[in-house]
Protein backbone atom coordinates (compact mmCIF):
# COMPACT_ATOMS: atom_id res chain seq x y z
CA UNK A 1 0.00 0.00 0.00
CA UNK A 2 3.52 2.05 0.60
CA UNK A 3 6.60 2.44 -1.11
CA UNK A 4 8.76 -0.53 -0.37
CA UNK A 5 12.51 0.39 1.33
CA UNK A 6 14.69 -1.30 -0.01
CA UNK A 7 17.96 0.31 0.96
CA UNK A 8 17.95 3.07 3.96
CA UNK A 9 21.47 4.52 2.75
CA UNK A 10 21.46 8.29 3.35
CA UNK A 11 17.75 8.33 3.48
CA UNK A 12 16.37 11.49 5.58
CA UNK A 13 14.39 10.21 8.72
CA UNK A 14 12.98 12.83 10.99
CA UNK A 15 11.93 11.02 14.58
CA UNK A 16 9.76 12.67 16.74
CA UNK A 17 9.95 11.38 19.90
CA UNK A 18 13.68 9.46 20.12
CA UNK A 19 14.46 9.69 23.43
CA UNK A 20 13.27 6.95 24.58
CA UNK A 21 11.48 3.51 23.88
CA UNK A 22 10.30 2.57 20.38
CA UNK A 23 11.44 5.92 19.27
CA UNK A 24 14.85 5.32 20.72
CA UNK A 25 15.39 2.37 19.15
CA UNK A 26 13.82 2.66 15.85
CA UNK A 27 16.70 5.50 15.90
CA UNK A 28 19.61 3.61 16.74
CA UNK A 29 18.55 0.85 14.37
CA UNK A 30 17.54 2.95 11.04
CA UNK A 31 21.50 4.77 12.03
CA UNK A 32 22.77 1.46 11.91
CA UNK A 33 21.02 0.70 8.39
CA UNK A 34 23.36 4.16 7.06
CA UNK A 35 20.07 6.28 7.39
CA UNK A 36 20.19 10.04 8.16
CA UNK A 37 18.03 10.56 11.80
CA UNK A 38 17.13 13.56 13.20
CA UNK A 39 16.09 12.92 16.90
CA UNK A 40 13.81 15.04 18.75
CA UNK A 41 12.12 15.33 22.25
CA UNK A 42 12.46 17.54 25.04
CA UNK A 43 15.60 16.82 26.18
CA UNK A 44 18.72 16.94 24.18
CA UNK A 45 21.11 15.65 26.15
CA UNK A 46 19.10 12.28 26.30
CA UNK A 47 19.09 12.59 22.28
CA UNK A 48 22.39 13.43 22.30
CA UNK A 49 23.22 10.06 23.97
CA UNK A 50 21.00 7.89 21.88
CA UNK A 51 22.80 9.10 18.77
CA UNK A 52 26.29 8.25 20.39
CA UNK A 53 28.24 10.40 18.01
CA UNK A 54 27.00 8.38 15.03
CA UNK A 55 27.90 11.48 11.95
CA UNK A 56 24.17 10.59 10.81
CA UNK A 57 22.54 11.76 13.45
CA UNK A 58 21.38 15.13 14.05
CA UNK A 59 19.58 16.56 17.71
CA UNK A 60 16.63 18.84 17.31
CA UNK A 61 15.54 19.41 20.49
CA UNK A 62 11.70 20.18 20.85
CA UNK A 63 8.62 20.00 23.06
CA UNK A 64 5.80 18.64 20.59
CA UNK A 65 3.27 20.08 22.76
CA UNK A 66 4.64 23.73 21.73
CA UNK A 67 3.89 24.49 17.97
CA UNK A 68 6.64 27.02 17.24
CA UNK A 69 9.38 24.45 18.70
CA UNK A 70 8.27 22.45 16.57
CA UNK A 71 8.20 24.18 13.48
CA UNK A 72 12.02 25.60 14.60
CA UNK A 73 13.01 22.20 14.78
CA UNK A 74 11.79 21.57 11.13
CA UNK A 75 13.84 24.60 9.89
CA UNK A 76 16.86 23.61 11.41
CA UNK A 77 16.67 19.76 9.65
CA UNK A 78 15.59 21.32 6.95
CA UNK A 79 18.58 23.86 6.23
CA UNK A 80 20.82 20.18 6.74
CA UNK A 81 18.74 18.41 4.66
CA UNK A 82 16.05 19.77 1.82
CA UNK A 83 13.41 17.56 2.54
CA UNK A 84 12.05 14.42 4.04
CA UNK A 85 12.02 11.29 3.04
CA UNK A 86 10.58 9.59 6.08
CA UNK A 87 8.97 11.12 9.37
CA UNK A 88 7.83 9.85 12.51
CA UNK A 89 5.44 10.84 14.92
CA UNK A 90 5.98 8.55 18.18
CA UNK A 91 6.19 11.04 21.27
CA UNK A 92 3.25 10.16 23.53
CA UNK A 93 2.22 9.76 27.19
CA UNK A 94 0.61 7.47 29.01
CA UNK A 95 -1.60 8.08 32.69
CA UNK A 96 -3.75 5.35 34.00
CA UNK A 97 -7.27 6.61 34.21
CA UNK A 98 -10.65 5.63 35.39
CA UNK A 99 -13.99 7.25 35.93
CA UNK A 100 -14.01 7.34 39.80
CA UNK A 101 -10.12 9.46 39.29
CA UNK A 102 -11.08 11.08 36.50
CA UNK A 103 -8.86 14.00 36.07
CA UNK A 104 -8.88 16.91 33.73
CA UNK A 105 -5.56 18.46 34.32
CA UNK A 106 -3.88 15.26 33.07
CA UNK A 107 -6.34 14.29 30.51
CA UNK A 108 -5.21 17.54 28.86
CA UNK A 109 -1.84 16.36 28.88
CA UNK A 110 -2.34 12.95 27.64
CA UNK A 111 -4.17 15.15 24.24
CA UNK A 112 -1.95 17.97 23.94
CA UNK A 113 0.85 14.98 23.59
CA UNK A 114 -0.59 12.27 21.99
CA UNK A 115 -3.19 14.18 19.54
CA UNK A 116 -2.50 17.75 19.63
CA UNK A 117 1.59 16.93 19.04
CA UNK A 118 0.93 15.04 16.20
CA UNK A 119 -0.95 17.90 14.68
CA UNK A 120 1.63 20.26 15.36
CA UNK A 121 3.74 17.88 13.72
CA UNK A 122 1.78 17.40 10.33
CA UNK A 123 1.67 20.85 9.90
CA UNK A 124 5.13 21.41 10.21
CA UNK A 125 6.18 18.81 7.37
CA UNK A 126 3.09 18.39 5.27
CA UNK A 127 3.96 21.49 3.03
CA UNK A 128 7.30 20.18 2.82
CA UNK A 129 6.32 16.34 1.66
CA UNK A 130 3.31 17.78 -0.30
CA UNK A 131 6.30 19.84 -2.40
CA UNK A 132 8.39 17.01 -2.98
CA UNK A 133 5.32 14.51 -4.33
CA UNK A 134 7.30 12.24 -2.53
CA UNK A 135 8.18 10.75 1.29
CA UNK A 136 6.27 9.52 4.31
CA UNK A 137 4.77 9.66 7.29
CA UNK A 138 4.17 6.98 10.16
CA UNK A 139 2.46 7.78 13.28
CA UNK A 140 2.55 5.69 16.33
CA UNK A 141 -1.29 5.02 18.23
CA UNK A 142 -1.66 1.84 20.01
CA UNK A 143 -3.81 -1.47 20.11
CA UNK A 144 -5.41 0.04 22.73
CA UNK A 145 -7.20 2.68 20.33
CA UNK A 146 -8.98 -0.45 18.44
CA UNK A 147 -11.86 -0.74 21.44
CA UNK A 148 -12.65 1.11 24.84
CA UNK A 149 -10.44 -0.68 27.72
CA UNK A 150 -10.30 0.06 31.17
CA UNK A 151 -7.58 2.07 32.71
CA UNK A 152 -7.15 3.64 29.50
CA UNK A 153 -10.00 6.43 29.69
CA UNK A 154 -8.39 9.65 28.29
CA UNK A 155 -5.16 7.45 26.62
CA UNK A 156 -7.50 4.93 24.68
CA UNK A 157 -9.21 7.76 23.16
CA UNK A 158 -6.12 9.64 21.89
CA UNK A 159 -5.00 6.34 20.30
CA UNK A 160 -8.05 5.73 18.31
CA UNK A 161 -8.19 9.77 16.97
CA UNK A 162 -4.88 8.36 15.09
CA UNK A 163 -6.44 5.78 13.81
CA UNK A 164 -8.59 7.53 12.26
CA UNK A 165 -6.12 10.51 11.69
CA UNK A 166 -4.10 7.61 9.78
CA UNK A 167 -7.07 6.25 7.32
CA UNK A 168 -7.88 9.60 6.49
CA UNK A 169 -4.70 10.65 5.97
CA UNK A 170 -4.02 7.55 3.43
CA UNK A 171 -7.03 8.71 1.52
CA UNK A 172 -5.33 12.48 0.74
CA UNK A 173 -1.59 11.56 0.81
CA UNK A 174 -1.32 8.10 -1.40
CA UNK A 175 -2.43 9.83 -4.18
CA UNK A 176 0.12 12.52 -4.35
CA UNK A 177 3.14 10.02 -3.95
CA UNK A 178 3.20 9.99 -0.28
CA UNK A 179 3.09 7.44 2.33
CA UNK A 180 1.18 6.85 5.34
CA UNK A 181 1.93 4.29 8.22
CA UNK A 182 -0.64 3.26 10.88
CA UNK A 183 1.72 1.72 13.73
CA UNK A 184 -0.16 -0.21 16.48
CA UNK A 185 2.21 -1.33 19.00
CA UNK A 186 1.12 -4.09 21.72
CA UNK A 187 2.82 -3.93 25.30
CA UNK A 188 6.66 -2.95 24.72
CA UNK A 189 8.83 -2.62 27.71
CA UNK A 190 9.28 1.09 27.54
CA UNK A 191 9.23 3.53 30.58
CA UNK A 192 5.68 4.38 30.14
CA UNK A 193 4.59 0.74 30.30
CA UNK A 194 6.92 0.05 33.37
CA UNK A 195 4.60 1.99 35.15
CA UNK A 196 1.59 -0.68 34.66
CA UNK A 197 0.63 -2.46 37.49
CA UNK A 198 -0.75 -5.46 35.72
CA UNK A 199 0.18 -8.64 33.31
CA UNK A 200 0.67 -7.61 30.11
CA UNK A 201 0.59 -10.23 27.34
CA UNK A 202 3.09 -10.97 24.84
CA UNK A 203 5.21 -7.91 26.12
CA UNK A 204 8.05 -6.97 23.69
CA UNK A 205 11.32 -5.79 24.37
CA UNK A 206 12.09 -1.96 22.64
CA UNK A 207 14.93 -3.87 19.73
CA UNK A 208 12.42 -6.19 19.12
CA UNK A 209 9.60 -3.89 18.99
CA UNK A 210 12.05 -1.58 16.69
CA UNK A 211 12.68 -4.25 14.14
CA UNK A 212 9.37 -5.15 13.46
CA UNK A 213 8.50 -1.73 12.94
CA UNK A 214 11.28 -1.05 10.53
CA UNK A 215 10.45 -4.57 9.08
CA UNK A 216 6.76 -3.22 8.48
CA UNK A 217 8.44 0.25 6.95
CA UNK A 218 10.75 -1.60 4.71
CA UNK A 219 7.33 -4.11 3.49
CA UNK A 220 5.70 -0.69 2.66
CA UNK A 221 3.21 -1.61 5.13
CA UNK A 222 -0.29 0.89 5.74
CA UNK A 223 -0.85 -1.15 9.20
CA UNK A 224 1.94 -2.12 11.07
CA UNK A 225 1.21 -3.76 14.34
CA UNK A 226 3.11 -6.04 16.57
CA UNK A 227 3.75 -8.68 18.33
CA UNK A 228 0.90 -9.93 15.76
CA UNK A 229 -0.07 -12.96 18.11
CA UNK A 230 -1.91 -9.99 20.49
CA UNK A 231 -2.77 -7.57 17.98
CA UNK A 232 -4.88 -9.37 15.36
CA UNK A 233 -6.60 -11.18 18.50
CA UNK A 234 -7.77 -7.63 19.77
CA UNK A 235 -8.48 -6.53 16.13
CA UNK A 236 -10.73 -9.79 15.86
CA UNK A 237 -12.39 -8.60 19.53
CA UNK A 238 -13.60 -5.69 18.40
CA UNK A 239 -15.89 -7.04 15.64
CA UNK A 240 -17.74 -9.03 18.31
CA UNK A 241 -21.14 -7.86 19.79
CA UNK A 242 -20.57 -5.63 22.67
CA UNK A 243 -22.17 -8.10 25.13
CA UNK A 244 -19.48 -10.34 24.25
CA UNK A 245 -16.78 -8.00 24.40
CA UNK A 246 -17.60 -6.41 27.55
CA UNK A 247 -17.77 -10.35 29.05
CA UNK A 248 -14.40 -10.80 27.71
CA UNK A 249 -12.40 -8.09 28.62
CA UNK A 250 -13.55 -8.21 32.01
CA UNK A 251 -13.56 -11.79 32.26
CA UNK A 252 -9.34 -11.33 31.23
CA UNK A 253 -8.99 -8.20 33.23
CA UNK A 254 -11.10 -8.69 36.30
CA UNK A 255 -11.74 -5.40 35.94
Amino acid sequence: MNPRITDWHNKRVWIIGASTGIGAETARLLLAKGARVALSARRAEILTEVANGNPNALVAALDVTDHAAVLAARDVILQQWNGFDLVLMVAGSYQEMRADSFDLAAANQMIDLNLRGVLHSLDAVLPTLLAQGKGGIGIVSSVVGFSGLPKALIYGPTKAALINLCESLYFDLHPRGIGVHMITPGFVDTPLTQQNDFPMPALMSGPDAAQALVHGLERGQFHIHFPRRFSNFLRLMRLLPYRMYFWLVHKGTGL
